[in-house]
């Protein structure tokens, strides 16, 4: 422990100097910018993929009569043209970090395993590994942003009911109001509530407005609140808790930890047959890869992006679990009590440890193509827009 201190500070001191020598440089600088911007434009060109996406993993209607034309005339209708761009800035602040955890994982590992080797050579097993890990920690980072941005999607193409009207607003219990934005008491329901549930005394001056004082019968007295009014993050927090920015996480963990490493893996495995398809004309044949050379910028865009509908293909069931779960409106107070109840997921084992919920099983590749242009041409643009910024930024 006496030496430990020492080659702490020692350590930190040439961290902290080849950082100012990094940014002195404008290296670290500039590959952040073109990360950061090719996401950005990459997020933007796909999101109307995105959007219709998430509209038909979360309708009603049977995949049989699902069509994309029906949900994009929808958002016109409600929103405008520029509806399918709704939570774009939410997608964008969620993407940048979380495309960041993921492949600064991925490099880190990469690194570690490439240590000692005389060939600068990654497996696609190691790939997939790091693949899984790197997809693991961008699924907790961008999860409270994509709940944002799901909401607001959906929001740009149902309106909103007509329960939610200022004059039901008034009617309304305080508290009520405030704990459940939206909710529309039925007077049947608390007529039928009279006596049957109440502690209060029989001859009560105003019964039915103490029955709206009691939280434990909201839920089963009227419509529960719509994700309409309940898409802000104050509303969520104030509503559903804080920890309703992580719901669906199995799901997410599931399916960002099969993406990456699908995703790594077989971009690894398609570069690996693009180097050995250009050592076949090298004469005398290249004893490592890195003799063979780089592939070119639009070969490796094209790689990422076949990867990108593989991986989503693979993992698009848990997308749609995911996605089903944050269009669920609990509030905390029912969470609380399910806690309490030690109430157990329903479903089957497998189920129950991703996330899926058994009412989903017939729809769980809804908007499967739709996801699969996503993350194809999303992986394409990101990859060779980086490419694109990073030629024309650093100095030749």
């Amino acid at each position: 422990m006496l030496f430990s201190y020492p080659f702490c500070v020692f350590a930190g001191t040439l961290l902290c100097r080849s950082m100012e020598e990094l940014l002195q440089s404008n290296m670290f600088a500039t590959h952040a910018i073109a990360a950061a911007g090719s996401v950005a434009i990459g997020t933007a060109l796909v999101h109307p993929f995105d959007t219709l996406k998430t509209l038909s993993q979360v309708s009603s209607v049977s995949s049989k009569g699902f069509a994309a034309q029906q949900f994009l005339h929808g958002v016109r209708y409600v929103s405008g043209n520029l509806g399918v761009y709704s939570g774009l800035g939410w997608s964008v602040f969620g993407r940048v970090p979380g495309l960041a955890a993921r492949y600064g994982v991925f490099e880190l590992l990469s690194a570690f395993y490439k240590d000692g080797r005389e060939d600068n050579y990654v497996y696609v097993s190691e790939a997939l590994f790091a693949g899984i890990a790197g997809g693991a920690l961008e699924s907790f980072v961008n999860s409270p942003f994509e709940l944002f941005k799901l909401r607001a999607q959906v929001s740009s193409a149902f309106p909103i009911p007509n329960s939610t009207s200022d004059a039901t607003r008034l009617s309304t219990s305080p508290v009520i109001g405030r704990l459940l934005p939206g909710y529309m008491a039925n007077k049947n329901a608390w007529d039928n509530t009279l006596g049957l549930l109440s502690t209060l005394r029989t001859k009560h001056p105003n019964m039915i407005g103490a029955l709206k004082e009691y939280p434990w019968l909201m839920t089963g007295s009227g419509k529960p609140p719509s994700i309409c009014d309940v898409k802000r993050p104050s509303d969520i927090i104030s509503l559903e808790g804080w920890q309703a920015f992580w719901r669906g996480l199995r799901a997410g963990l599931a399916r960002d930890c099969i993406f990456g490493g699908i995703f790594f893996a077989s971009w690894q495995f398609i570069h690996i047959a693009m180097l050995d398809w250009k050592a076949v004309e090298m004469d005398p044949p290249p004893r490592f890869f890195e003799e063979v050379g780089p592939v070119s910028p639009l070969a490796s865009s094209l790689a990422a992006g076949v990867s990108g509908s593989i991986a989503a293909a693979i993992s698009h069931c848990f997308d749609t679990a995911k996605t089903r779960s944050q269009c669920t409106v609990i509030p905390k107070y029912i969470s609380m009590e399910r806690s309490l109840l030690k109430w157990q997921l329903p479903g089957q084992r497998f189920e129950r440890i991703t996330g899926i919920h058994p009412a989903d099983r017939n729809i769980l590749l809804r908007g499967l193509w739709l996801r699969m242009a996503r993350c194809g041409i999303g992986s394409f643009a990101i990859v060779g827009g980086y490419y694109f910024a990073v030629d024309h930024l650093m100095p030749k």
